[in-house]
């Protein structure tokens, strides 16, 4: 049974499942370095921490981006009204990209970073070495590749079809998402002015223009999921992003404070990054709002539920834990603590991993010809992956901000006139490391049930 509007719509099912693939893996390597916090010679030889981490952090941008791409391959011909411009040029890139991020993801585990470094010829144009851009020159070149394609193939098939505000906010923030990232190849030498503009890649995604992404397919699957009218969700999708970008680009600032920055970044920072919440707050009411008003029962409960999920979960942790810690006079103390960690865990699962998976989830039944959703035995056990994950995160994140706390207690505000050094106040947190490990591993039970329930069938009975 073929249910897709469009049949080039498929190409989004491969984006999809290697996503999911590499999703696993992040966990994994997640599990490592967690336990690596408290067994500090686990895998030693064979995966350092330093590698762990990089691989960690690397495979979550890699597997979001293919989220992206897939969803933006989904729901783009269905708003535009059209076939995918060219199917094959979106087949292809599929390979290079995956080919590129396998390639990196081995040489950062098979040879030692130097070497990857020369291998790679980083130094005809030094790109390596920087949290989250530690890819090769090379690789980053085929990024830009893969990412012109893709834009030609979405801009040549809007071009043509019909042009929906979702198409525009979709487009804007992937547009966005590959500018930002020419900032990627410019590696100053004075390590200030180099952290400064690295926000503009790191932070210009995050809080910027990946909340265009975002926004567009929660926008889509409300749509589809309530039939509230197109024009209410667009009005609200106008709203959330203006808000978004206001606060976004300026609480860039958040990241300027200790960076010898103007004294002015401290009241711009702290001023709009207070700002940010909002807009995510608005994207609950929204989301809640339209569920309630909604003219049918859509038979994808899952889907509906990974919606709500995402806007609850982005506001708790983009919003809520981001501004526990974004005030320049708090930030003093707390920059740089497990505070940071805390926030970073649950705002990259609720804004980002959770849309990837409604999106995932509301496609997949019809991109595998069964339907508008899976049979109610499989909902069920994708509900279970849903309370597994976002419970296991939330304690992720309470274990991670206690730990934070602690440690700016000992390491920064002792009550006595000697604070504790940075690996004598680790020492003191491993009760709360533990504890995270554990939560890991019910995530990751929580992953495997969300992949597993696209595999349940129901036995229809015989007539």
């Amino acid at each position: 049974m073929n249910t897709l509007k469009y049949q080039s719509q498929a190409v989004a099912k491969p984006y999809f499942i290697f996503a999911m693939i590499l999703f696993v893996g992040q966990i994994l390597f997640g599990l490592i370095m967690g336990l690596q916090y408290v067994v500090g010679d686990f895998l030693g030889g064979i995966i350092p921490f330093n590698v762990a981490r990089m691989v960690h952090t690397n495979l979550l941008i890699v597997w979001l981006l293919f989220g992206f791409m897939g969803a933006a391959y989904y729901l783009v011909p269905e708003e535009s009204e059209t076939e995918l411009y060219s199917p094959k040029l979106a087949i292809i890139l599929f390979w290079v990209f995956a080919a590129a991020g396998v390639l990196t993801i081995l040489g950062y585990l098979l040879v030692p970073y130097s070497t990857l470094a020369d291998i790679t010829l980083n130094h005809l144009w030094p790109t390596m070495g920087r949290e989250f851009l530690e890819q090769p020159t090379i690789t980053k070149l085929g990024i830009v590749i893969v990412c012109l394609g893709f834009l030609f193939n979405l801009g040549m098939t809007i071009l043509k079809g019909r042009k929906t505000a979702i198409n525009m906010v979709m487009m804007t923030g992937l547009i966005g998402l590959a500018v930002f990232f020419l900032f990627a190849f410019y590696n100053p030498t004075n390590l200030a002015l180099d952290k400064y503009f690295w926000w503009f890649v790191v932070h210009l995604w995050v809080e910027g223009v990946w909340e265009l992404i975002m926004g567009a397919i929660l926008a889509y699957v409300l749509i589809k999921v309530t039939g509230v009218d197109r024009e209410v969700i667009e009005k609200w999708l106008y709203v959330i992003i203006a808000m978004a970008l206001i606060s976004g680009i300026l609480g860039t600032g958040h990241h300027f404070y200790w960076l010898m920055t103007p004294e002015y970044w401290q009241w711009v920072g702290s001023i709009f990054s207070a700002l940010e919440p909002l807009p995510f707050f608005a994207m609950v009411l929204y989301a809640f709002n339209m569920v309630n008003r909604r003219r049918r029962e859509h038979p994808n409960k899952a889907a509906t539920l990974w919606a709500l999920g995402t806007a609850v979960m982005a506001f708790l942790g983009a919003g809520v834990w981001g501004f526990l810690h974004t005030l320049s006079f708090v930030n003093y103390y707390t920059h740089g603590s497990q505070i940071t960690a805390a926030h970073g865990h649950m705002a990259f699962y609720g804004a980002y991993a959770m849309i990837v998976m409604t999106i995932i989830s509301y496609a997949m039944p019809k991109l595998r010809g069964i339907g508008e959703a899976n049979c109610n035995k499989a909902q069920v056990v994708e509900m279970w992956g849903f309370w597994l994950m976002t419970v296991a995160m939330v304690f992720i994140t309470l274990f991670l901000t206690g730990a934070g706390i602690l440690q700016v207690w000992l390491q920064r505000l002792p009550e006595s006139g000697e604070a504790l050094s940075f690996m004598a106040t680790q020492d003191k947190l491993a009760i709360f490391y533990w504890l995270r490990e554990i939560s890991g591993v019910i995530f990751l039970l929580g992953l495997i049930s969300y992949i597993t329930s696209f595999f349940i069938t129901e036995k229809k009975a015989q007539a």
